[in-house]
């Protein structure tokens, strides 16, 4: 990757921060959009926006033709069928979505769904609650000294009443990257489905549904470069026509009586309104704009800086990093400066340009697991490079030494 023209196709990162250059390392939590994502949902809003399926006029046809061309894009990233991509509003909403809709078909007293305690809430809280409300047992995977969630620790919890494995691909606070084909093996032999969370490894890594044997997949657009407001659920096609509907109202229908109705065929079913039409049309850019890069080389760069990172945090005495004792396989480096709050770590950061993450990050078992009430996370994306790596080790040890000398 040519790194000096890659980043200068992302308009912020021109900005200078408090005087000094932006370091920009916080993409795990939302990714910055280059000008051919930005120019889409332009170029949509300024010659195509009508309404999508509802008009036979010349506009409204362009509308659902760029609809469904973002939805092809978007599924051609993770190797799917068109009709197996249903938008939703990101990761989160993906998830409630399957929960209340494959989980209560399938869920009820004597049957179970595993997870991690690894997991981000929005791939916790939707099975914790569907298991309350249909009697079903919400098991646990036991991580290794890593963090990591292994297929022989899975294979020892999941049984015949097992419906549901939901777990992440990728750590959003450890980083640790799941052996997920591995796991598939596991959930499959024992009949149940393997749900997974690639939020953080979508945008990352390529990711193949059909290689790796995921039966649904759960990603967002903001952290793949796309628009906020977006994001997509993977489903095996066979899954998706045997689930109900969530959502009801206009579009997702065949037939309406006063009495009763009949719904179209997925993924159609499950996207009633208006949908968000130009998040999908700038998801289905920043499909293309990574797919042009290139995941491999993008999943390997970030991998180089990651580790540098935790390795020059080690040597930083008083700096506690979290995580995989040995290489990185992601992006994401999670550190304490000992006995300063994250959120005091993060804000003398930003005073020297470094923008990084502080807090629980939405998983609070783990924190607890780990003795942290929450913790500093950098993470780096395609348009970082070594500078921001010294320009964060820079920022982390004058932030030691400040926070020394107020205490001392």
């Amino acid at each position: 990757m040519n790194l000096a023209a890659l980043r200068s196709e992302f308009p912020l990162l021109g900005r200078d921060e408090n005087g000094k250059r932006l370091c920009y390392v916080d993409s795990a939590a939302t990714a910055q959009k280059p000008q051919a994502v930005l120019d889409a949902v332009r170029r949509y809003y300024v010659e195509d926006n009508a309404n999508v399926y509802r008009g036979v006029y010349a506009l409204a046809a362009r509308a659902t033709q760029d609809y469904e061309d973002a939805r092809a894009q978007v599924a051609a990233l993770v190797h799917a069928e068109p009709e197996e991509i249903i938008f939703t509003r990101g990761t989160t909403e993906s998830l409630n979505l399957l929960a209340r809709s494959y989980g209560e078909l399938v869920l009820g007293p004597g049957t179970n769904v595993v997870t991690s305690p690894a997991e981000h809430h929005s791939n916790l809280l939707p099975w914790q609650q569907v298991a309350l409300a249909r009697g079903a047992e919400l098991r646990f995977v036991e991580l290794d000294e890593d963090g990591q969630v292994t297929p022989e620790a899975v294979g020892k919890v999941v049984d015949q009443g097992t419906r549901v494995v939901a777990l992440a691909h990728v750590s959003n606070v450890l980083g640790t990257v799941t052996d997920i084909a591995a796991i598939a093996a596991v959930a499959h032999a024992a009949g149940a489905v393997l749900a997974v969370d690639g939020a953080q490894s979508v945008p990352h890594m390529a990711v193949d549904v059909k290689a790796l044997d995921i039966d649904f997949l759960a990603f967002s657009g903001h952290k793949m470069c796309g628009p906020t407001g977006i994001g997509a659920l993977y489903g095996r096609a066979e899954l998706l026509r045997r689930m109900p509907p969530v959502y009801y109202g206009g579009e997702m229908i065949e037939e309406v009586t006063l009495t009763g109705a009949t719904f179209k065929e997925a993924p159609w079913r499950f996207e009633g309104g208006t949908p968000n039409i130009a998040g999908a049309v700038g998801m289905g850019a920043a499909a293309r704009f990574l797919q042009e890069v290139g995941l491999g080389e993008i999943h390997s760069r970030e991998a180089e800086l990651a580790n540098m990172a935790a390795e020059g945090l080690r040597r930083i005495e008083g700096v506690t990093v979290y995580g995989p004792r040995g290489r990185r396989e992601s992006g994401v480096v999670t550190f304490n400066i000992d006995g300063v709050h994250a959120h005091d770590v993060a804000t003398a950061l930003d005073a020297d340009g470094v923008c990084v993450r502080a807090g629980h990050h939405c998983c609070q078992p783990l924190m607890r697991r780990l003795g942290a009430a929450s913790t500093a996370r950098a993470s780096f994306y395609l348009y970082n490079d070594a500078d921001d790596v010294q320009q964060l080790l820079d920022a982390v040890a004058s932030a030691k030494e400040f926070f020394r000398r107020v205490a001392g």
